[in-house]
């Protein structure tokens, strides 16, 4: 086997999150600024946040990269022009754009800072990629709409020290590279400005002009009327395949998404992706555990996209536009203490008595029963009802800072 193992690219909405995917198996994590990035609602960043996350994640041999891939217009640029002044002392180790004069910009005030054109520039071409490495650019991240068989044809077409940087998993986006207008259209926040509302997940019937009330509905092959929901991608089962079309880094989607979704995510792929280099026999043979734990986080059926040919029928959501859910997440570890509690933020109810399940950073689970619960002022509890408590925890079995706590529903 020739292929060259590829970076495992993990999303991060905050800084816990971010230390979540690092410790979880990144070889890099993207995030977003308070501003200019297209995932608005999530956490995000302050300058003095990504300062520290980039020094947890340099320690730990991964790297940071930092999103500022808007649709920019005139009121934005000046903004732009500051952000990127006190981006460039930050220490990440990359920055994604997508609009030219953003390009511009970050070249005027960050000239040693590496960039990376994001999947909203509409990169569909060999002939795109050569016109960006000419422009300085070593990474561009392919459009969603191209299947394997073109990303190999792009390999076969750029130089040898471009990269091409893929989504291997997550949600899609019904609009062409992610370009939506309908959030803008129907509530004024403009999903290339991050602001999207996902209007694609909502469900939608007619109303003919002269009969106002009467709601006819919208129906697909008779399954339902959910007509923009798409499945989620999911590519765990092609690893090899991603490697051999010349695929430089595997890029998780998610920035919103919960620390179980990106833990289980990550340590999946990061697991997938160490035996397939070990051996193609250990990676057969473990596909079975890969297919069960990536259902153990939120989502919505999974698809391969445009990865073997165009989409079918089959890769859309008629009849519900909710998240499949098998496990929920209870807590991240943040501190052990010195008589063996567990010191972490409780995100959903759990009791005295209750199975949860540990994720350990090799792959394994541990299994524990909760023995007691303590609130922060050290008053015993049954249970923890209210999520945001910050509860000390005692369980049967020795764990590690760090560890994602969850329980099965």
């Amino acid at each position: 086997m020739t292929n060259k193992k590829p970076e495992l690219l993990v999303p991060a909405g905050g800084l816990d999150t971010l230390k979540v995917a690092v410790d979880y198996g990144a070889d890099a994590v993207y995030i977003g600024g308070r501003a200019f990035g297209l995932r608005a609602k999530a956490d995000n960043f302050s300058i003095e946040e990504m300062e520290e996350g980039v020094e947890y994640a340099h320690e730990r041999g991964a790297k940071v990269y930092v999103t500022a891939n808007i649709f920019a217009h005139n009121y934005d640029l000046e903004g732009i022009r500051g952000y990127f002044a006190e981006l460039k002392e930050t220490g990440v180790d990359a920055v994604l754009v997508s609009d030219p004069g953003v390009y511009m910009i970050a070249r005027e005030v960050m000239p040693d800072m590496e960039l990376h054109i994001s999947t909203q520039a509409n990169n569909t071409n060999y002939m795109t990629y050569r016109f960006w490495y000419d422009h300085g650019i070593k990474r561009v991240v392919s459009a969603r709409e191209l299947s394997l068989a073109e990303i190999s044809e792009i390999r076969a077409h750029i130089p040898d020290d471009m990269e091409i940087e893929s989504f291997v998993h997550g949600a899609m986006c019904i609009s062409y590279s992610g370009r939506c207008l309908l959030s803008n259209y129907f509530t004024g926040r403009d999903a290339n400005h991050g602001a999207c509302t996902h209007p694609c997940r909502w469900k939608y019937s007619i109303v003919e002009e002269t009969r106002p009330g009467e709601y006819m509905t919208v129906n697909e092959d008779d399954r339902g009327t959910y007509i923009f929901n798409s499945k989620d991608l999911c590519m765990i089962e092609y690893v090899p395949e991603m490697a051999a079309a010349g695929i430089d880094s595997l890029k998780i989607e998610g920035r919103m998404k919960t620390a179980l979704y990106v833990a289980t995510v990550a340590r999946t792929y990061r697991k997938a992706i160490d035996d397939y280099f070990e051996s193609e026999e250990k990676y057969r043979a473990n596909m079975d555990y890969y297919k069960s734990e990536i259902a153990k986080c939120t989502y919505r059926q999974f698809t391969t996209g445009f990865y073997f040919g165009k989409t079918d029928s089959d890769s859309q959501i008629y009849d519900s536009n909710t998240y499949v859910k098998n496990y929920t997440y209870i807590g991240t570890v943040r501190h052990i203490t010195e008589d063996g509690l567990l010191c972490f933020e409780q995100k959903n109810k759990f009791s005295v008595g209750e199975c949860l399940e540990a994720m350990d950073f090799d792959g394994s689970n541990i299994e524990c029963e909760v023995l007691a619960i303590y609130d922060e002022d050290g008053v015993c509890m049954e249970s923890a009802p209210h999520p945001k408590q910050q509860l000390k925890v005692k369980v049967d079995r020795e764990l590690t800072t760090g560890m994602i706590i969850r329980r099965k529903e």
